[in-house]
């Protein structure tokens, strides 16, 4: 078991290692708190009057507590002894008064702050291109939105002001121990670099292990994130025990990386600790030789301690903001890698504007592609297509023929990487992102249902939608009757991705977003093959509702759309075999022929 401990430790070293080697030890990432803070200057300048009125309270505290025991306690004094005693009781409530209403104001600040990084990170996540996703874990952007998000909280609205909380407080006290007995002052002098050596030794090392646990955490995130989305496929193979183990290997990853994180945070208090209050007790030690021989009076030496005492405190508490700015610099680094990620995919410079209604002609020449993670495999391979407005062609072929990837492309989610797509005759690269993809409406066999209400679902591309809008839309997708029968209507709650609806019912509900939103262009992705009859039948009914007088691309799989499209386009490994009508293509093209024959789906069935 040790041995296998000590294997670990090294690994995460090693990986901590790695993940801050373009960075080392740097604060330099804390700059970019500068700009969210600056919003809230007045708020600020309210908070730092607040910390120096507390600490200036706080540092009166041992002169009255000097005045108390010198002349408070003096035989000749009793009458004024509760006028000392009040005095402290005073001087201290001011203290607490401060600092509580600073701490108010600075979490106040801390909140703000990190609730405005959330929305800028979270836009820069909405922004992103589809080759991010792709790439990129949703538990590990979930990680750096939440987790590494509430550590800046913790700089800003704690540790920030502790620091300088601290600091005045050591500057503070220092001054006044010099001014109180400035032989014992200088003692303390030579303990300071002591104190501060082990600080900057452990805090370098504390921010590569600390960027390191944010990395376990975002894998066991992104992991759990994955097996919770997929739950129904988890239990259907029985493998619920083998899930949990591999969750429990990944959090205990991210435990070793939190051990090895708070191990030497622990070594580096624990060794100021000593260093401190060792300086203390031993000047202690000298000042009681000093009231003993006369040379200097109970209550300066009482006074000292107190300065001596607030000084280690305030150091002390540095080292841990230090240990904290590192944490957070590390937390930094990992928000920052993500606000630098560029999308691939961008409005031009000079878009194009769609000044007239589009008409919905699509021309692609000579097209090719290959995802992202896979450069050196071909989805696409040199086609070329032409679609007239309001025509509805059915592309057809075996799975991975590229029917799905060339919705994509039309739609802007990838770019090509040769030939050309337009729209009534301009390049889709000339048009802004939301321009081009507003033109197209998308019914995918994977509906996405949003975990708000079906009224909010139906309008989700038209959030202006009136009441009326929603309902002729509904209606026109047969999805009216079933939402009238919920609960309550259309203000019913779906329930996370839909689980409160059939299969029929939430593709009529993914058609009934595609219509109001009334585009110019379809693109259906069949899906009957897992519904019931009826629940076809009204799915297929509310299909050729929504596709008349519309340029529609379906990829096809029932016979009846098959016969009814103006063109059909068969693909086979990324390439155009064949273009044609059905009755021309059954008897020229062999492909053809052995997927109506296996795959199409006749109405009798």
């Amino acid at each position: 078991m040790a041995k296998q401990h000590e294997m670990d430790t090294k690994q995460l070293n090693e990986d901590a290692d790695k993940v801050s080697a373009p960075n080392k030890a740097s604060l330099n990432h804390l700059r970019l708190i500068l700009p969210l803070v600056t919003p809230y200057k007045k708020h600020i300048l309210l908070a730092l009057l607040l910390l120096f009125l507390g600490a200036a309270a706080n540092l009166a505290i041992p002169v009255a507590f000097k005045q108390m025991i010198d002349l408070g306690f003096a035989a000749e004094n009793q009458d004024k002894l509760s006028y000392y005693f009040i005095l402290v009781f005073v001087v201290s409530s001011l203290m607490i008064l401060f600092t509580s209403l600073r701490y108010f104001w600075v979490s106040w600040i801390g909140q703000k702050v990190v609730t405005d990084l959330r929305k800028k990170v979270y836009g820069k996540v909405m922004g992103q291109s589809q080759e991010f996703f792709e790439k990129t874990k949703t538990g590990e952007i979930l990680s750096r939105i939440n987790t590494d998000t509430t550590l800046v909280e913790t700089v800003v609205g704690s540790t920030f002001s502790i620091a300088l909380r601290s600091a005045v407080t050591f500057f503070g006290a220092a001054f006044m121990m010099i001014f109180t007995a400035p032989k014992l002052a200088m003692y303390i002098a030579f303990i300071i670099p002591l104190v501060v050596l082990p600080i900057v030794i452990t805090g370098r090392k504390i921010q590569k292990l600390s960027k390191a646990e944010q990395d376990r955490i975002a894998d066991s995130s992104a992991l759990a994130t994955e097996t919770i989305n997929a739950m129904h496929t988890v239990q259907a193979y029985a493998q619920e025990q083998a899930e949990n183990n591999k969750f429990i290997h990944a959090i205990n990853n991210a435990f070793k990386a939190a051990v090895a994180s708070i191990r030497m945070t622990t070594i580096m208090s624990m060794l100021v600790g000593f260093v401190i209050f060792g300086g203390i007790v031993f000047v202690l030690w000298l000042g009681a030789k000093d009231v003993i021989t006369g040379d200097m009076t109970a209550g300066t030496l009482s006074q000292f301690v107190m300065y001596a005492i607030m000084a280690a405190t305030s150091v002390g508490a540095l080292s841990t903001v230090w240990s904290e700015l590192k944490k957070a610099a590390g937390a930094l680094e990992r928000i920052i890698e993500l606000m630098n990620t560029e999308s691939t995919i961008k409005d031009p410079a000079k878009p194009k504007i769609m000044h007239h209604t589009v008409l919905g002609n699509i021309s692609i020449k000579d097209l090719s592609f290959a995802y992202p993670s896979r450069h050196d495999l071909n989805v696409l391979n040199n086609i070329s297509i032409e679609v007239v407005p309001g025509q509805t062609v059915a592309l057809v072929g075996p799975s991975g023929s590229g029917k799905s990837t060339l919705f994509q492309l039309l739609m802007r989610f990838y770019e090509a990487q040769t030939g050309s797509i337009k729209l009534d005759g301009t390049a889709i690269e000339d048009f802004r992102l939301n321009d081009l993809r507003s033109q197209f409406s998308l019914v995918a066999q994977d509906v996405t249902i949003f975990s708000t209400t079906a009224r909010e679902n139906i309008a989700y591309g038209r959030p202006d939608a009136t009441d009326e809008e929603v309902r002729t839309a509904a209606q026109l997708a047969h999805a009216d009757e079933f939402i009238e029968n919920l609960e309550n209507g259309y203000d019913t709650y779906l329930g996370e991705r839909g689980v409160r609806l059939s299969g029929g019912q939430a593709q009529r509900l993914s058609i009934a977003r595609a219509v109001i939103t009334n585009p110019p262009v379809l693109l259906l992705d069949e899906a009957t093959s897992a519904l019931d009859a009826n629940s076809e039948k009204l799915v297929q009914e509310a299909l050729n509702t929504i596709m008349k007088g519309r340029t529609t691309l379906v990829i096809a799989h029932r016979l009846a759309t098959i016969r009814k499209a103006d063109q059909i386009i068969v693909m086979d490994q990324g390439k155009v075999v064949a273009i044609g009508k059905h009755e021309q293509l059954i008897t020229s093209n062999a492909l053809y022929a052995e997927l109506a024959k296996l795959q199409f789906t006749d109405e009798s069935h």
